[in-house]
């Protein structure tokens, strides 16, 4: 089981070279090994343990039972889980059955969720290999082994000249590269909010709010109130199998069934929903920053400079009138892998390029920073 998880680790390791944001990371890193680990341990409980076990007669054999009531699903009441535990019934939604058969809630997904676990981490990963194919290992070609800084100074200075040269020549022709990447992150959030209302199918509906039903449900009288938890994920269920009696008649038999797998499943599902909430919200926030980013080339300075102190800010305001929004993200994401020191100089060497060659200049108002 722990060589497992080791796979699983180097499956989503982060590479030292940084292509992406810390928010769009914890989708394809956190979350990945996060829902792997999930899948693996409900599916060693599944499929090692005993995950359902009922009461039953000597008509039936055990395993017979069992296997039964797990492949056909499970069901309770639903007028029955306000009774009174211990006194009015057994355990919320177990009791007589004979009433209104649409009062019934079947459990089908419990055999499922192993499976769903693990789909969903497939498409957590999904727009990280979508910008890993997109992004074609660029960042990391252009480091060149700039991020260490440890070189001879004839090496650096050749390196720097390499550097230089591409971002002088290929400038104002990253847009769609970068656009690719916010696309990706589009992506991303559009998954995990499918993915809350692909679960709340999958649990007939009752997903979407789990989350504020178990805090509304800790803080109010408990004993006025419906357990969510156990609503969604019941311990105890009933099954009905039927078979031939000994006249040739068909004999209905009722069994109890306990269910100890979803003591874990209700534990993984009530982190999942606040997890993918704050996931949603932290997504969205960058988004808007992205937004901010396209649209306003001052907050484009404002970031770099406070990012990079060590870079001049005239020569920021520089690179970012002659440019595009394109270069500032290449710009700002080799900022991030490169030693610092040899990021100022190649910054500084490019607005001294760009500065020397006014008949490149973009026609604007004096003293404003404009988007090219």
């Amino acid at each position: 089981m722990l060589d497992i998880f080791r796979g699983l680790k180097n499956l989503v390791k982060v590479s030292h070279v940084k292509t992406d944001s810390i928010v769009f990371r914890l989708h394809y890193s956190i979350t990945v090994m996060i829902l792997m680990s999930f899948s693996l341990i409900i599916t060693t409980r599944q499929y090692v343990g005993n995950p359902i076990d009922c009461v039953h007669t000597k008509d039936i054999p055990e395993d017979v039972l069992n296997t039964y009531c797990w492949i056909q699903s499970t069901y309770t009441l639903k007028s029955l889980f306000l009774k009174k535990q211990g006194v009015s019934v057994p355990y919320p939604g177990i009791g007589n059955s004979d009433g209104d058969p649409a009062d019934k809630k079947h459990y089908k997904y419990y055999q499922w969720v192993c499976f769903c676990l693990f789909f969903q981490a497939i498409l957590f990963y999904t727009p990280r290999w979508l910008w890993k194919s997109w992004e074609g290992g660029k960042i990391h070609a252009l480091i060149m082994d700039l991020d260490i800084g440890i070189c001879s100074e004839a090496e650096k200075k050749q390196k720097k000249k390499l550097l230089l040269d591409y971002l002088w020549e290929n400038l104002r022709y990253h847009n769609w590269w970068a656009y690719r990447y916010y696309v990706c992150e589009l992506l991303a959030l559009i998954n995990v909010i499918g993915q809350m209302f692909l679960m709340n199918r999958f649990f007939d509906g009752e997903f979407m709010t789990f989350g504020l039903d178990v805090i509304d449900y800790m803080e109010t009288d408990q004993e006025d109130r419906m357990d969510p938890m156990i609503y969604i994920f019941p311990r105890m269920t009933k099954c009905t199998f039927f078979k031939y009696g000994s006249s040739g008649e068909v004999e209905k038999h009722d069994a109890i069934c306990i269910l100890p797998l979803n003591v874990v499943n209700e534990k993984i599902y009530i982190f999942l929903w606040f997890w993918f909430i704050l996931l949603t919200f932290l997504t969205l926030l960058t988004l808007i920053y992205r937004v901010v980013i396209i649209f306003s080339p001052r907050m484009r300075v404002y970031l770099f400079r406070m990012r990079f102190r060590l870079v001049r800010r005239d020569a920021i305001e520089i690179i970012v009138r002659r440019s595009k929004m394109g270069d500032w993200f290449l710009l700002y994401l080799l900022g991030e892998n490169i030693d610092t020191v040899i990021f100022r100089d190649v910054v500084q060497d490019l607005a001294n390029r760009l500065g020397h060659n006014q008949h490149h200049r973009v026609p604007g108002l004096k003293g404003e920073i404009q988007d090219a």
